[in-house]
Parts: C-alpha cells; structure tokens; sequence
C-alpha cells in the first residue's frame, strides 16, 4: 500500500465532491509533478478517468484514492492528511521517502 488517508482527509474530500457535484464514480487523484524549488510537488485532483494498467487504486474511510503507477514509487508510506488549525488550514502529503522539502513544505527533493 503506497498511500494512507487519515480520516479527516477523507471528510474534506467528500464535502468537495458534494460542493463541486462530482459523481460518485468520482475519486481523489494524488500524484507528484516536476516542478517546485526542492523538484517535485504535489498534486491533488478530483477525476473520473481511471486506467488499471497505469494506476492504482485505494478506499479510505469510503473515499477512492488513485496514484499513478510513476508517482506510487516515492509515495510508499506517505499520509494525506486535513489540517484546520490558526496558522494553517489544508492539505497536507508527509512523503517520509523524500530525502528535503522546501521551507514552505510544498516541494520535495528524493
């Protein structure tokens, strides 16, 4: 299993789809993307299109989670997780492959 959702995570992204009208079929894509001031950042999407030979597929707490294939390789062990505090509110991916992030944390070196 590459990826763990908490179940704050989860509650967020059921009252997105709700807000955005997204279909049940509907599910979380989380990927990692070239780019960023330590090399890669993530990515969180709300899809439909889904290829089994180039992703994978997981249930947290009754959400559909999709990683591709590539991005699955550095995302071993990671947590999504919703933060709602004071000073920060939002997503937050701990990767613990990542070698450096950057000081905002959303950038990782591997």
């Amino acid at each position: 299993m590459s990826i763990l959702m908490t179940e704050a995570a989860a509650r967020e992204v059921q009252k997105y789809k709700e807000t955005v009208n997204a279909g049940p079929e509907s599910f979380l894509r989380v990927r990692l993307v070239a780019g960023g001031c330590s090399g890669h950042s993530s990515k969180l999407t709300i899809e439909k299109d889904y290829d089994d030979a180039k992703d994978s597929k997981f249930n947290y707490h009754g959400v559909d989670v999709v990683v591709d294939k590539k991005s699955e390789l550095y995302l071993e062990g990671a947590t999504l997780d919703f933060i709602d505090g004071l000073e920060q509110r939002g997503f937050h991916l701990d990767i613990p492959m990542a070698k450096k992030s950057c000081g905002c944390g959303s950038s990782y070196q591997f």
